[in-house]
Parts: structure tokens; C-alpha cells; sequence
């Protein structure tokens, strides 16, 4: 073999090869979706997550919400997390942001008032008063988000206590097709009930896509 043709093998390879690193790197780069499901029964359950591992969807980006605690566990199906149950993260948020003002609102009466007349006191320690404030304020909204179901999970809640399960399928965005249009195929009885930007953005609003119809008595 030549020496241009073992140039221009070289050259192509590193072609292919820099092709194949850009589409990774636009893979990486595009924005996460969880798109919600309801399903049911637990076999539904258990045969949509069965059928989402084989679409390319792993375990740690599928969760399931629901009372049946135990069901999962028998099934081996991923459940979710607190973070997605919780309002922990924006309780958390906003207790800390309350501290902070809290902090500072601190801060400037002794500015004001000046309690130690002419012993100067050092700049850090406001700052130490108003970062002490912050996390006591982040704790304590923490603590009350422990006791309070995720606001996203509200429009759901009435289907949970019904005992249906909450899928969420975490994906971006060229899985997304492959992902409802199996859904679509394989199970017509899961539904299709909302799709976020993102679960993890506690302040984000999620618009339910159908509502459940009422049974009737």
C-alpha cells in the first residue's frame, strides 16, 4: 500500500471519528424531558418499564410513582425518589431565601442601632449572621418540604390515591419519538398525561395534557 493511500485511509478515519464525537457532543447537549404516563395495573406497569429498557431507556431514567410500595419491590421495577415526591427542593429554596432576607434585614437594625457602641464589629461575622440565617431558613423549609407532596404531584394525586401508577420517563430528545410512539403501539392503555422540561425544576409548571374521567358509581 501506498504512502497517499495510508494518508487518505487516515484522513477518513479521523473523519468518521470527529463526526462521531459532534454527534455526541449534540446528544449531550440537548434538554432532558420526563414525560408522565399512567398506567393502571402493576403488570402493566412492570411490561411498560420491560418494554422501555428495550427502547434504550435505563433504570435511572425511569421512576414510578404510586402507593403500592411493596408491588415495585415484588416486580423489580425502579421507584422514584423524594425528590420527586417531596417538596423538598422548593421548600428548601424558599425557607432559605427567607432567611436571607431575614439575614440582612438582621444585619442592617444592628447597623442602626449600633449595640456596641464604639467596639467596631468586624465585617465576616455580619456575613457569618446572615449565612446562619440562610441555613437555618433552608432547614427549616426543608423539614416543612418533608411533610408536603411535591406540587407537581397534585394534579395526579386523586389517581394515586385510586391506585394507578405514575411513570416517568426521563429522555431527550431524539428518544422521544421512539419512546411515545412505542408507548402508542404497545400499550393504548397507558396515558399519556404530561410532558415537562424537566422534573428536578420544582418551580416549573407542568400543564396536565388529559384528565382522568370519573368512574361512575
Amino acid at each position: 500500500m501506498s504512502l497517499r493511500s495510508k494518508l487518505m485511509q487516515c484522513q477518513i478515519g479521523f473523519g468518521e471519528e470527529n463526526s462521531f464525537i459532534g454527534r455526541r457532543k449534540n446528544v449531550a447537549g440537548e434538554a432532558m424531558k420526563c414525560i408522565y404516563f399512567l398506567t393502571p395495573t402493576i403488570t402493566t406497569t412492570d411490561q411498560v418499564s420491560t418494554d422501555l429498557h428495550e427502547v434504550g431507556v435505563k433504570d435511572f431514567y425511569l421512576h414510578v410513582i404510586c402507593r403500592d410500595h411493596a408491588g415495585l419491590k415484588r416486580h423489580q421495577i425502579h421507584s422514584s425518589n423524594y425528590f420527586e415526591t417531596l417538596d423538598i427542593v422548593r421548600d428548601g429554596v424558599i425557607g432559605a431565601a427567607l432567611g436571607f432576607l431575614i439575614g440582612l434585614a438582621g444585619v442592617g437594625l444592628l447597623l442602626y442601632t449600633k449595640p456596641f457602641h464604639e467596639h467596631v464589629v468586624p465585617t465576616f461575622v455580619y456575613a457569618l449572621l446572615v449565612g446562619v440565617a440562610t441555613l437555618f431558613g433552608a432547614w427549616e423549609g426543608g423539614l416543612v418540604g418533608i411533610d408536603s407532596e411535591h406540587k407537581k404531584l397534585a394534579k395526579f394525586h386523586d389517581d394515586l390515591v385510586a391506585g394507578k401508577y405514575l411513570i416517568l420517563v426521563y429522555v431527550r430528545k431524539h428518544r422521544e419519538e421512539a419512546v411515545r410512539k412505542m408507548m402508542q403501539e404497545k400499550h393504548p392503555d397507558a396515558e399519556l398525561v404530561a410532558i415537562d422540561s424537566h422534573f428536578v425544576n420544582p418551580f416549573s409548571d407542568l400543564k396536565r395534557l388529559s384528565e382522568t374521567p370519573p368512574q361512575r358509581a
